[in-house]
């Protein structure tokens, strides 16, 4: 889709009426953040990951966006079913791995590529009958304590995959549980822990495809660029750091949420404001009600404070966000009309901004964007 083009499409199957709360997704962003980390890992191919909803932003929207990627993540076999019904051919790989045998054959059957994770998978595998053979991915476990196969356990899990002809071909990854933190000794000792794990492999198997890196990997830990990266958050426009916005990275926010102001009062000092009177005048104010709450997605602890772009400028929550609507004080402002445009996050309003105001992290945010918001795919 040229980046021209508008395609309004409401979230999750939500009936097409008209709503002032909607989510603004670029594409032409989404490819610049893929081919930014692609020039961070140059000599590595690229795995996006688009589980969750490419967090929240619209799956197979994402896989059309990113079609140049080598292939997709995804967590569940509903995602990686999902991308195949509607048409996505690209390698898609199972990152969770199936859980029982009709799992597996319907992985299988949609050419899902796997995770192996635990001898439980490994055993499936064994007892699968006959098909198109996949790609799998033997998770080790270096330090994130979550998945994956113990350093002693992973050669023997290796040759039993091997011998499979519903193997294709075995990949090794891990996950990093702290890359993001640049003074954590953390990923070093897992990157030290892998090549030990995998030195052995190609002793026993053969050399490995490998891959460890995540986003921040990518970015900051060029020693972690192997056969593979896996690229989550940073292609959606959000820095993985605390001490890095995304502009600083070159990254551009994909997704921008904004709303429109239904309201406007005038109030005078001691007026409260909303749920509990948490918010009370000082001063002669002028308050904007704003058709957001957290049954869109905003997260109710969002304090008095918190930042949001009103008509281009900035100005703070008022009182609790409600289940459909925010109050931000407005005062100072006087271009503020009824029908006002209010950014929520996205362009000239980082989500990580919001997401720390929020006490939380950007994932969290975009993820929890609701079915009642629309999607514009520009």
């Amino acid at each position: 889709m040229a980046d021209h083009e508008r395609l309004q499409v409401p979230a999750f199957g939500a009936t097409a009426v008209p709503t002032p709360i909607h989510a603004r997704v670029s594409l032409s962003a989404w490819r610049n953040n893929l081919a930014l980390l692609r020039c961070a890992a140059p000599q590595s191919k690229l795995l996006a990951v688009i589980k969750a909803n490419a967090y929240g932003h619209g799956a197979v929207q994402a896989a059309r966006a990113l079609a140049s990627a080598d292939a997709f993540g995804v967590a569940r076999l509903g995602e990686g079913v999902e991308l195949r019904a509607a048409g996505v051919t690209q390698p898609a790989v199972l990152i969770e791995g199936v859980f029982c045998e009709a799992s597996l054959a319907l992985a299988l059957r949609h050419r899902l590529d796997l995770v192996v994770h635990e001898p439980g998978q490994v055993a499936m595998l064994e007892r699968a009958s006959s098909a198109e053979p996949r790609v799998v991915w033997l998770k080790i476990d270096t330090g994130m304590s979550r998945l994956g196969f113990a350093a002693a356990e992973a050669a023997m899990a290796a040759v039993r995959l091997r011998k499979l002809s519903v193997v294709a071909e075995i990949r090794v990854m891990t996950h990093f549980a702290a890359a993001d933190e640049p003074d954590s000794p953390l990923t070093l000792l897992q990157t030290q822990r892998f090549a030990a794990v995998a030195s052995e492999l190609a002793a026993r198997v053969g050399t490995p495809v490998t891959g460890l890196a995540n986003s921040a990997a990518i970015l900051r830990w060029p020693q972690t660029h192997a056969g593979w990266v896996r690229a989550g958050i940073a292609l959606y426009g959000s820095s993985p750091f605390a001490d890095r916005s995304a502009a600083e990275l070159g990254l551009e926010p994909v997704m921008t949420l904004s709303s429109r102001v239904i309201a406007l009062r005038d109030l005078q000092p001691g007026d409260t404001v909303g749920y509990g009177a948490a918010w009370r005048a000082m001063r002669p104010s002028r308050i904007a009600t704003v058709a957001a709450g957290y049954a869109d997605g905003l997260p109710r602890h969002l304090p008095s404070g918190s930042p949001v772009l009103v008509e281009g400028r900035r100005a703070p929550l008022a009182g609790r966000v409600s289940m459909d609507m925010i109050t931000v004080d407005v005062t100072g402002l006087p271009a503020v009309r009824v029908g006002s445009t209010v950014v929520l996050w996205g362009e000239g309003l980082p989500v990580d901004e919001v997401a720390t105001a929020a006490g939380t992290i950007s994932y969290e945010l975009l993820c929890g964007v609701t079915r009642r918001v629309a999607f514009d795919y520009l």
